[in-house]
């Protein structure tokens, strides 16, 4: 086992090879090459400070969205006037709102599902009846303005739609003490208890920001006590991850083990929550021997980890490993979010070059083709990641925190607004969840390995459109044969299930895909015995002709119950007899108890 992780590291990038596309640097990440001048330096350096104030987020974009928007928009006298009866009409539909005289009547204007701010039943009421139906009425009318306009970009339709919608959230009257009829009545009731303790909840969050500082995790929810806490020993090390080899809780195993590869923008526990809905706790008392990865948490010294660093130092080792504690088996792979896009190049990988090691594939809220990535791509051209590189090209890495704000403005009506009302104008401290925990213990993202995988894959779609290269040679999905297991979730707003089920338009294996309720976390962590589960299920034989989403979803009838217990039953399928459990690793490798050490790196 590797004992310094400098030497580790250095090993690591000799080998990357760098005829490959996807492993090369990109020139926005080396210094002083590819530049006119050195000087440009001070620009970029200017650049990362404007990107840490933004999050990341180049301004550029948006400007020229705008640009492009009301241009088109001066050159379409029919669309200005739909939109002014779409404004009357509106008007007319809020005077029938405010005549109606039945107190259950549907609301003109009804919030969109995921929308929170107005369940609170005083807003039923007069006047704030009138002020949320406004509101409403205006988001609606703006998201009529900024439809596909012909000649208009599609992307830049939807920016501006999103700037519209970041802004109206800002002066939303849920936001304001004195509209927000929730607030008012805690204010009444309490004598203003609540809004001291939101001011106190808010100079203590501020402070945080400031300091960067982080809670412990609270009572209960101790990483390897209370979450994250089968059983299982660190049985192979190098530096970018720990492999863990999960206890059997069965006399007998099946035959062939389950490599499980997570994403390396979270922490791996998320799969192994409590014990309850731990997903490792679920197969291994299912009869299956769990591996799961542990990746690193890099900092400023590991910026130069590429995306060939996590396929060949990462799933390919953990591979290697794992045949050395249960030889002469296939191995299930299953991989989550990004884990899943480094699985499915790992395991094209393998197919190009006779690798026949993998008895099966799944991918969870994976993405293989990123032409539908939903509203990410709002925040992915050129401008933004040069944006973004040169923020990493300055820290070495893209902090968790500067992610987050990406994917919370997304549904900024519920993980912004409502969690602000809740905590500093209601006084109301969150409740912790072992999902809660998860999401607060942030990772960070290597600069090399970040700027491939938003030029490679998200910015330039190279994996589908056979220019993603590997060791010097184009891989290609359609070669892999082992069968696969793809996963999507309903309410996913980072893998929008569309774009997961393209997975099926890349293949020609033999494929089982379920869609499952729930978003890009809850839907994956689904355990048995909730009764709000339900998913969709089909089978698509090899080599069989493609079926469209909007026709699959048309046909699937809903299933109640939990995905995992159909994964299970699949993965029963394709695996051998029982037999006696293998050995927990190598005696070189026994000592150090799951969840290991990199888990509690920050």
């Amino acid at each position: 086992m590797p004992g310094n992780k400098v030497n580790d590291k250095a090993a690591i990038s000799a080998s990357v090879p760098q005829g490959a596309v996807a492993a090369s640097p990109p020139a926005a990440l080396q210094p002083q090459q590819g530049l006119a001048h050195p000087h440009q330096n001070l620009d970029r350096g200017v650049r990362a400070a404007m990107a840490r104030l933004s999050g990341g987020v180049s301004a550029h974009a948006f400007v020229e969205a705008c640009h492009d928007w009301a241009f088109h928009m001066s050159q379409s006298p029919g669309r200005r006037l739909e939109l002014l009866e779409r404004a009357e009409l509106n008007a007319l539909k809020l005077m029938a709102g405010l005549a109606s005289t039945k107190a259950d009547a549907t609301p003109p204007f009804p919030p969109k599902h995921y929308d929170n701010r107005f369940d609170d039943p005083g807003w039923r009421q007069q006047p704030f009846w009138l002020w949320q139906q406004g509101f409403l009425s205006v988001q609606d009318w703006w998201d009529h303005a900024t439809d596909h306009l012909r000649g208009l970009r599609p992307e830049d339709a939807d920016r501006v739609r999103f700037l519209a919608r970041q802004s109206l959230d800002v002066v939303s009257p849920s936001n304001f003490p004195w509209l927000n009829p929730e607030i008012l009545a805690a204010t009444l009731k309490t004598g203003g208890r609540n809004l001291a303790e939101g001011a106190a909840l808010f100079a203590t969050d501020a402070w945080k920001i400031l300091a960067q500082a982080h809670d412990p995790a609270p009572e209960g929810y101790r990483i390897g006590q209370d979450l994250a806490c089968t059983p299982g020993m660190v049985v192979f090390r190098n530096a970018l991850f720990e492999l863990i080899q999960y206890a059997p809780q069965t006399a007998e195993v099946k035959a062939e083990p389950i490599l499980i590869v997570p994403a390396w923008i979270m922490k791996y526990y998320i799969l192994d929550l409590s014990p309850h809905n731990s997903m490792v706790n679920y197969l291994t008392g299912q009869g299956y021997t769990v591996f799961m990865i542990s990746w690193c948490n890099p900092t400023a010294a590991d910026a130069d980890l590429s995306l060939e660093d996590y396929r060949k130092d990462g799933v390919m080792q953990a591979l290697d490993a794992v045949n050395a504690i249960v030889p002469n088996q296939k191995i299930h792979a299953a991989g989550y979010c990004l884990g899943g896009t480094i699985l499915a190049i790992a395991a094209a990988t393998m197919a190009r070059d006779k690798d026949d090691r993998l008895a099966s594939i799944t991918l969870m809220a994976a993405q293989v083709d990123f032409a539908e990535a939903g509203e990410l791509l709002l925040f992915v051209d050129e401008s933004q990641v040069a944006f973004l590189e040169d923020m990493m090209w300055d820290q070495g890495y893209l902090d968790r925190p500067q992610m987050g704000r990406t994917f919370s403005t997304i549904r900024s009506e519920d993980l912004i607004w409502s969690r602000a009302v809740a905590r500093y104008f209601l006084g109301k401290e969150d409740l912790p969840t072992d999902m809660g925990v998860w999401v607060a213990d942030t990772t960070r993202m290597p600069a090399r390995m970040h700027s491939q995988y938003l030029r490679g894959l998200f910015l330039e779609n190279r994996l589908t459109a056979g220019r993603f290269s590997v060791e010097g040679r184009v891989i290609a999905l359609k070669d892999i044969a082992a069968p696969m297991f793809v996963i999507a979730t309903e309410a996913d707003h980072i893998a929008p299930w569309r774009s997961v089920y393209k997975t099926k338009l890349f293949t020609t294996c033999d494929l089982t895909f379920v869609l499952t309720g729930g978003g890009h976390n809850s839907g994956i962590v689904n355990e048995p015995g909730n009764p709000r589960s339900h998913y969709r299920w089909s089978h698509r034989p090899a080599g069989a002709l493609y079926t469209g989403p909007d026709d699959w979803l048309a046909e699937a009838e809903p299933r109640q119950g939990s995905w995992w217990e159909e994964w299970s039953d699949w993965l029963g399928g394709k695996s051998s007899g029982p037999q006696p459990p293998p050995s927990m690793g190598s005696a070189s490798d026994r000592g150090l108890a799951a969840p290991g050490t990199y888990v509690f790196q920050t």
